[in-house]
Order: C-alpha cells, then sequence, then structure tokens
C-alpha cells in the first residue's frame, strides 16, 4: 500500500500535522519490559494506571488484536518566546508551553478524526473491504513515543521524551490504529550523543541515569498528578513552576530546527504567560473554572492548582507576598492549608 501511505502522508500536512510516520503494531519488542522495570521501581508514585493497563501499554496488539498498522502523527506547538525567561519572575506563576491556551486533545483528536475518516474512504476506494480505525491522543493505554521512534518521526532522548531532528521537542502525538496493512517507515535512531543537558537541568534531580525518570521527583508530575501536600525536600525545587515543567524540553540543542506553532489554539493566552501568583491564590472553585475554561489545566482543579501556587509564594522571596499565604492558611483543603502555612514560614525565614 505504497500508492496510499503516501497519499495519507500528503493529507496529514493538508489537515495540518507537522509529521506523519507509519509503524506495524508489532515493532515495540522492548517496550513491556522497560515498563515493568519503570513500575517495579516504583518511579510512576501515584498513577496507578500505569500499572493496572500494563498488558495493553506493553503490547498495542493486545488493545486491538485486529490493528496491522499505527500511524503516528506530530503536531508542533513551539513558542515564539523564551518558555524559561518566567522562571526570572518570581512573583508569577510559570506555565508549561502546552498548556497556555486551548487543550491539545481537543484539537489533536478532531484533526485525527478528519484523517481518519479520509484514510478509510481512500482505502474502500481502492477497493479494501471493511477498513477500521481508532485514534487516540494521550488518554488511552498506548506509549505513544516508543511507537513514535519505532515509526520514524524521533526517538526517545535521555529525559524519556521524544525529539526531532525536525521538530526539536515541541510537539504532540496522536495515533491512528488501523485493520490497514500501511507501508512502514523505519525507526529512528537515537542522536543525544554525550549531550547531558536536559539531565543536568532538572531542578529535582529526577533522572536517576540517562533515558530513565522517576516521577516521583518530576515537577510535570508534582503538579500536575501528584495528590495531597509535596514532600518538603523537594518544593524549592518546585520555584515557581504551577503547572508542569519545560526545562528538559527547552535546553535540547535540538530545538534549534523547532518553528512556532501554526496553530493559533497553541499560541499563549496573555494571562498565561507570567499570571501573578497573588491573583491565582485568590481563585475560588468557580472563578478557577471560569479562568481556565478550555484549558488542559482545568484537569487539575482548584485545590491542587492553588496548593501549587502557595508553594510558588514561599519560593518567591517576596515578604508582601505573606499576607496572600496568610488567608489561606486555614483554607478548606488540607493540601492548601499545609503549603499556605510552609509559605509563610518560608517567607519568614523559618521554612
Amino acid at each position: 500500500m505504497q500508492d496510499l501511505t503516501a497519499a495519507l502522508k500528503r493529507q496529514a500536512a493538508e489537515v495540518g500535522f507537522s509529521e506523519c510516520r507509519v509503524a506495524r503494531v508489532a515493532d515495540l519488542p522492548e517496550v513491556m519490559s522497560r515498563l515493568q522495570a519503570f513500575v517495579d521501581a516504583g518511579y510512576h508514585g501515584q498513577m496507578g494506571w500505569l500499572a493496572e493497563r500494563m498488558h495493553w501499554r506493553g503490547d498495542p496488539a493486545a488493545l486491538w488484536p485486529e490493528a496491522r498498522s499505527v500511524v503516528m502523527l506530530a503536531e508542533d506547538y513551539g513558542p515564539d518566546e523564551d518558555p524559561l525567561a518566567v522562571l526570572q519572575q518570581p512573583d508569577c506563576g510559570a506555565v508549561s508551553v502546552y498548556a497556555r491556551h486551548r487543550d491539545y486533545h481537543d484539537v489533536v483528536k478532531k484533526r485525527l478524526k478528519r484523517l481518519g475518516r479520509w484514510l478509510i474512504e481512500s482505502a474502500e476506494a481502492e477497493g479494501t473491504t471493511g477498513p477500521e480505525i481508532k485514534v487516540f491522543v494521550d488518554t488511552a493505554p498506548v506509549m505513544e513515543k516508543p511507537l513514535g521512534q519505532a515509526a520514524g518521526l524521533g526517538w526517545q532522548g535521555k529525559h524519556t521524551n521524544l525529539v526531532s531532528r525536525r521538530l526539536g521537542s515541541w510537539f504532540f502525538l496522536g495515533c491512528i490504529f488501523t485493520t490497514l496493512d500501511l507501508s512502514p517507515d523505519g525507526a529512528e535512531v537515537d542522536h543525544c550523543g554525550s549531550c547531558r543537558r536536559c539531565l543536568d537541568v532538572c531542578p529535582t534531580d529526577a533522572f536517576p541515569a540517562p533515558y530513565k525518570l522517576d516521577a516521583r521527583r518530576c515537577i510535570s508530575y508534582l503538579t500536575i498528578e501528584h495528590k495531597g501536600p509535596v514532600d518538603e525536600a523537594l518544593r524549592p525545587g518546585l520555584g515557581n513552576r504551577i503547572y508542569g515543567c519545560d526545562d528538559c524540553l527547552a535546553v535540547c540543542p535540538w530545538n534549534k530546527f523547532a518553528g512556532v506553532a501554526q496553530e493559533v489554539k497553541y499560541h499563549a493566552r496573555d494571562d498565561l504567560l507570567a499570571p501573578p501568583l497573588a491573583d491565582l491564590a485568590a481563585l475560588d472553585d468557580a472563578g478557577f473554572r471560569a479562568r481556565f475554561s478550555g484549558s488542559p489545566i482545568k484537569r487539575i482543579g482548584r485545590d491542587r492548582m492553588v496548593r501549587n501556587v502557595m508553594y510558588a509564594v514561599g519560593n518567591s522571596g517576596r515578604a508582601a507576598l505573606e499576607p496572600v499565604a496568610q488567608r489561606l492558611c486555614d483554607d478548606p483543603d488540607p493540601g492548601v492549608q499545609d503549603a499556605a502555612r510552609w509559605a509563610v514560614k518560608r517567607l519568614r525565614g523559618s521554612g
């Protein structure tokens, strides 16, 4: 199906994807053992769903036995400003680049469905009977990054994220599983060389070794997935990062080839480039929902966001923010209470 695969790649570009590559479902021989080692080490933290659905994640054929090919799509979301500049503004919050506007799940899935419909119609026009597809965007037990490497989109760098020689680190992944036997691309090889910038920049030492991530120390995990108080020893490393962390992505030398996102829905909202901590700390549940409507940030809820904000306040060194933290010392949420009291002690020099 070389002709159909070539046409699919052209159509993917028309739909808006930055890159399109194909892998066979059976092209992931080492995924299960690597995933098992990750879980056995406890690196997954509170993400119990990783262990619970490991049989599907480790073997795409188990997820859908009829599938023959996986179409891997990349969509760039590169920022048009220095994503780390906000770290120099301690009275403002740092939000991960991917979350500064619309929820990418919605945007990417619409494109995947559109491309998937085209694929079915094109295959049927060529005489294929009953082709089927399933589309996934980061919400199903699918190992997108290893599949991306198997398809040739990029390679998993030392920070475990996918890196592309053309797109750098700033791109979303989506995939289309299909019963069609499409022509596969070759896997990408590692191009990290001796570079270790992503490992050295991590504020919380979340990489026990190259190509290994301990999520329990990762700021993205701690600010988004982790419920309850964060270990006090890790809180200073959070700095003013209140939702996610881009440090290991931003320092990758391959980003010199990355472009700015073409999709306007990925361009940062002005109020999320460097939101004042005092404003975010004042949000109640209704205010949080209104401010982050349509944003991936909405998923973590008001309490976890304000907890993160209190850690940032405590790390700010700004005495003027002490009253902001003081007002939340008796917040109904125990996690916010704990974080606010820690912030007050830290600003007073006793925490």
